[in-house]
């Protein structure tokens, strides 16, 4: 039959002080009698001083990998735990915690809160959000302001067209781009704190928080494994990276990036920690219309997919700002992109723009 042994975990100040009483002891107990208890005292004391340390200094982490798809990208998730049972829970909770979040920001899916919320535009109507919709779009309009409008989560209208134009491999008509930008612009939602309110002013608004859910949701989790004592983790969501406290005698984490020029497989190392890495770029979805391939990433302001090819690498704080300004630094341009970066001393980033046979790059990631 095994015993329950019940350690306390003392304090080292008073395993210190316990040894300062040894000290004094030494000197009152002379002779054999007192040497044997001193010995006796000092071997216990030395054998019990292991046991004190919480388990988790002791305990050996070890590496984990998940990966489940969600938000429309495989999620995958590397962290360092003590335990197996402590990294399952782990994992459970971070794309628990994803989930939720795509059930309030999807506008995929009908019924979504935020699919709710864009209902509601040009009702005048003030309408209660969740914490995280509240806190998503507060974050959003903040970006938004300082790259203006480069990045603008109210451009759903013009995404939606430029789907259907690229899927139908048909050029929208300036009628239906006109009537789609009118329903687009930042400056449009309206945002109480006190209530945790918003109102969209302009009728037939739709909100698209594509350009920076995955990095939040990522954020989130990363929250969501701290409050389990998971510190070392690095979540990849479909090529965006965020990461937080480096591996255990690990300086940093170490992530590749390739320079995205055409038939150009270099790539950069990044020795980075507590950080979040968003890449952007034209890839293979365009439409060509009158000998001009339109990328599907769009213009707010024009309504149009880009007419440049385009590859942005951002580093950011967080996975949330990476991730937006990903978008923005695309949309933008090098020459633009520049005065942009001025205003986040934090954030570096390395653009490749295509224009013919034109190639500009920005790159302060060196």
């Amino acid at each position: 039959m095994k015993t329950a042994v019940n350690i306390t975990i003392i304090p080292m100040a008073r395993i210190i002080n316990a040894l300062k009483i040894v000290s004094f002891t030494r000197s009152r107990f002379r002779g054999k009698i007192g040497g044997i208890i001193l010995r006796l005292f000092l071997n216990i004391n030395l054998f019990l001083i292991p046991f004190y340390f919480p388990s988790r200094v002791l305990a050996q982490e070890k590496r984990y990998e998940f990966e489940k798809g969600l938000m429309g990208s495989p999620f995958r998730l590397v962290l360092y735990a003590s335990s197996d049972s402590l990294a399952n829970a782990g994992a459970d909770a971070a794309f628990s915690r994803i989930e939720t979040l795509n059930e309030i920001l999807s506008d995929y899916r009908d019924g979504s809160e935020i699919n709710r919320l864009s209902g509601s535009s040009g009702s005048g109507e003030w309408m209660g959000v969740s914490d995280d919709l509240f806190k998503i779009l507060f974050l959003a309009k903040k970006i938004s302001r300082r790259t203006r409008g480069s990045f603008d989560v109210t451009v759903g209208p013009v995404v939606q067209l430029w789907r259907r134009a690229v899927r139908r491999n048909s050029f929208p008509t300036e009628a239906e781009l006109r009537e789609a930008r009118r329903s687009v612009g930042y400056r449009y939602v309206k945002l109480r704190c006190r209530s945790q309110s918003v109102r969209l002013t302009r009728k037939n608004m739709r909100l698209d928080v594509g350009g920076i859910g995955k990095g939040y949701a990522a954020d989130e989790a990363m929250k969501t494994l701290g409050k389990l004592g998971i510190n070392s983790v690095l979540i990849d969501a479909g090529g965006d990276i965020t990461l937080t406290d480096p591996p255990p005698r690990k300086a940093t984490w170490e992530v590749n990036i390739n320079s995205g020029k055409p038939q150009d497989s270099t790539a950069s190392t990044l020795s980075l920690a507590n950080a979040g890495i968003a890449t952007s770029g034209a890839t293979y979805r365009y439409l060509e219309h009158e000998g001009v391939r339109y990328s599907h990433i769009v213009n707010p302001e024009t309504g149009v997919g880009l007419r440049f090819h385009v590859r942005t690498t951002v580093v950011a704080p967080n996975g949330t700002l990476a991730d937006a300004l990903a978008t923005a630094f695309s949309v933008t341009g090098v020459k633009r992109s520049k005065k942009i970066l001025r205003k986040f001393s934090d954030v570096k980033v390395w653009l490749l723009e295509i224009n013919g046979d034109k190639t500009i790059e920005l790159n302060t990631l060196k």
